[in-house]
């Protein structure tokens, strides 16, 4: 970027956390470098040194992940990557394998007696499966799937929550080579529907209830629409949920399928390296949700990479972060099966009984990697929660935080209310199912800053010529690939959507729609959506650091801000702040003190023109605020061509800035 950004720091921040020489030693990291030196003759003596060779030795660095960790080629790869090109990108050319054997395999940490899942539920509800009694359970569901008709290439969809249903049908499906795709039971029909209508999914599986913040929810009637709307269906399975017996004409028995192919054998269809492992979803804030293609191959070694190096999960962990099954983070989450690990599912409301629910939980089923969201740690720091204080959190070794750039008050607040703990915030994206920039077990964590870029990942800020950047703010790119990028958009023949959507700014390079800053260090900040940037006065900002700020401030409890610059053609519109305020707060009592804390804090540009009150901030299914659609909105575009209703969490929320607009 030609301007200096508001917010850069050009000193070094405080050091929050050190890595201990003990746990480094005893690191996955460290064994993978071992190994490299000991059978490959690398000397690679730091984490920066690591990272450098990943991203230069492409073939080298991801055939040591394939060989490190032992991953079952059926038939052997005739290459690595025989060409390096974006996109289009073929990976192990030649090999064939099955991701659902590597997370079922028998293994340290996978003997049958070992605990695979455990399942809690807001209710209280709790199970514990082992190895052995997932492997039958996949077996059977795999069995009826076949019975139902599902082959390999056939679309299987569920709209379950997050439960060990969704996991085993997941894997029975993948076994099969079959491709997953899944949404969580409280989207809105016309929000599943478009998602799965498109994919000609043969079976669906899904729940006739869940139970979310004390209620509970009947699923049937949206089961109905959906069978209505997707002729492709051949079956449904109904999983009861909630216990209650209710069912649908029609559909099969979860409990049924597991009964009638009890004792079945498991079996792993040998698929090509990118065959279609699951389906995810771009938001379709503006238009039909993109089917997002990933392949059994690109996801094993990239969740391999990312579980085990990066979050050094292993035999003995107990891995948990809160998602829904229709956020990729559930996909992640599954996939510490793939490192020994134990994965922890809870379906329900992370403030029902109150915000200490998550913590609980970690308490009781001694959760060594907790996992959550920016907004969550903000939530709980604004409560003002201790939960070293209240909780034995002794176990616990890492808190993960992704969805949204991490506060450096949201850093403090976890060093000082949790523990000494090491703090991940990461940041990636459903479009890879990763984080390119987050933690290692070997990096500090330095306060505000993403530790690191991820292994494999050549992640690089670029200036508006295209030049790469450090300490300077810039388009967040990545420079080479990665073997978990999209095989496909789904129903994109010419690929035409796939490099619009990432490869149209620059020739060859992925683009990814982030402001980011690479320090000298290596660390990174990210600064929002370089789509919804802050431009006053010639100074740029990203929107992470003005919700840093505003959020912060007591009685405030949400906020969006709107730079209307460039809508309905004005060079320089307003600065516009909509506020979701505290229960009994006025806006009255808190302007005064906001407009001087971003005048201090940012720049007298930064100060808005106007403040709204607003009962809620739109957001999309998954949780991100809607900052562009509202810029649109406020622009003069109308509303349906702004963005889909049905993308959005809370619809509603749109008309207070519909009758801004006019």
């Amino acid at each position: 970027m030609t301007d200096t950004p508001a917010g850069t720091v050009a000193d070094e921040p405080e050091l929050i956390w050190s890595p201990d020489p003990a746990a480094v030693a005893s690191s996955r990291t460290t064994a993978f470098r071992d190994w490299l030196r000991a059978g490959r003759g690398l000397e690679l003596d730091d984490y920066d040194a690591l990272w450098s060779w990943s991203t230069t030795d492409l073939e080298g660095f991801w055939s040591a992940v394939a060989e490190f960790f032992d991953v079952a080629f059926h038939t052997a790869p005739t290459a690595v990557l025989p060409e390096e090109v974006m996109p289009g990108a073929r990976w192990f050319p030649g090999a064939t394998l099955n991701y659902a054997e590597h997370a079922l395999r028998p293994g340290p940490g996978r003997a049958d007696h070992d605990v695979a899942v455990v399942f809690h539920r807001e209710d209280g509800l709790v199970e514990e499966i082992d190895h052995a009694t997932l492997r039958r359970r996949v077996a059977a569901i795999r069995a009826g799937l076949v019975e139902l008709g599902v082959g390999r290439g056939d679309r299987v969809v569920a709209l379950v929550p997050n439960s060990p249903e969704a996991l085993i049908a997941f894997l029975a499906a993948a076994s099969l080579g079959a491709t997953w795709s899944s949404c969580s039971p409280d989207f809105g029909v016309r929000a599943v529907a478009d998602r799965f209508t498109q994919i000609e999914p043969v079976v669906l599986v899904a729940v006739n209830g869940y139970g979310y913040n004390g209620r509970t929810f009947d699923v049937r009637p949206t089961v109905e629409q959906l069978r209505a709307a997707t002729p492709s269906l051949r079956g449904t399975v109904l999983v009861d949920h909630l216990g209650t017996g209710a069912t649908l004409p029609g559909a099969v028995e979860w409990d049924a399928l597991l009964t009638r192919h009890d004792g079945a054998e498991p079996a792993f269809e040998p698929v090509p390296f990118d065959h279609p492992l699951w389906i995810l979803y771009s938001s379709g804030t503006t238009g039909l949700p993109k089917g997002i293609v990933q392949g059994h191959g690109g996801i094993l070694l990239e969740h391999l990479k990312a579980l085990a190096l990066h979050c050094d999960l292993g035999p003995g962990d107990r891995f948990f972060w809160f998602t829904t099954t229709g956020w990729m983070m559930w996909n992640f989450l599954v996939s510490g099966l793939l490192t020994g690990s134990t994965v922890v599912l809870y379906d329900g409301s992370p403030a029902h009984p109150d915000l200490t629910v998550l913590w609980r939980l970690a308490e009781r089923h001694r959760v060594t990697y907790f996992g959550t969201s920016a907004p969550y740690v903000q939530s709980c720091l604004k409560a003002g929660l201790a939960p070293s204080a209240e909780f034995d959190l002794s176990a616990l070794r890492v808190v993960g935080s992704t969805g949204a750039p991490l506060s450096p008050e949201g850093f403090r607040w976890i060093a000082s209310a949790v523990g000494d703990v090491q703090i991940a915030s990461v940041s990636g994206g459903t479009d890879l199912c990763t984080a390119f920039v987050g933690a290692s077990p070997d990096v500090p964590v330095w306060l505000g800053e993403l530790s690191c870029r991820a292994l494999g990942a050549a992640v690089a800020a670029y200036d508006d010529a295209g030049r790469p950047v450090v300490d300077q703010v810039g388009e967040l790119v990545i420079t080479r690939p990665m073997p978990s990028m999209p095989v496909s958009f789904w129903n994109d023949p010419d690929g035409s959507r796939l490099r619009e959507a990432y490869f149209e700014t620059y020739e060859g390079v992925w683009r990814h729609g982030d402001w980011l800053r690479i320090t000298p260090r290596g660390s990174a900040v990210i600064h929002g959506r370089s789509d919804s940037t802050l431009n006053r006065g010639g100074v740029r900002m990203g929107t992470a650091e003005f919700y840093r700020v505003v959020e912060a401030l007591p009685g405030v409890a949400d906020s969006l801000v709107i730079d209307t610059s460039g809508a309905a053609d004005a060079a320089e519109g307003e600065l516009l702040c909509f506020l979701v305020l505290e229960p009994g707060v006025a806006l009255s009592d808190v302007e005064p003190a906001l407009r001087a804390e971003l005048r201090t804090a940012l720049s007298p540009r930064h100060v808005p023109n106007r403040f709204a009150e607003v009962e809620e901030i739109p957001r999309t299914l998954n949780g991100k605020k809607c900052e562009v659609p509202v810029k649109k909105i406020l622009g003069g575009t109308p509303p349906d061509r702004a963005v889909s209703r049905d993308a959005l969490r809370n619809p509603d929320s749109l008309t207070p800035f519909v009758q801004w607009a006019r």
